[in-house]
């Protein structure tokens, strides 16, 4: 009989442990959470304040957003007149020969290769 006490407050010395140390992590847990939430309420605040600063401004923003937006098809129409004109082989004046003729290798002639012209 004393055996069956015995194991009995074991087992509920057990549960109890198990209970604590279930608490325990998740109130760690939560803790974490918890700083995790107030920096983000803080990021939050600090955003707001900028949100406020910038929003007065964001009328003039947006007006001038719109005046480049509208002459963008006019800026994209000057730059295709540019790429028209450009070639993207340049033509490149012709290599100056030297007075003497061009030079002559024997290193050529010796495995029979013999340059036209």
């Amino acid at each position: 009989m004393t055996l069956l006490i015995v194991l009995s407050v074991l087992a509920v010395v057990a549960l109890i442990a198990g209970l604590a140390f279930y608490l325990a992590w998740v109130g760690t847990l939560l803790g974490r959470v918890a700083t995790i939430l107030e920096e983000c309420s803080e990021s939050v605040r600090r955003i707001d304040a900028d949100a406020e600063r910038i929003g007065p401004g964001l009328g003039h923003v947006n007006r001038s957003a719109g005046t480049v937006a509208g002459a963008l098809p006019l800026l994209y129409g000057f730059a295709e007149e540019i790429v028209r004109g450009a070639s993207p082989v340049p033509e490149r004046p012709a290599v100056a020969v030297p007075a003497s003729g061009r030079r002559r290798s024997r290193l050529t002639a010796a495995v029979g290769y013999r340059p036209a012209g």
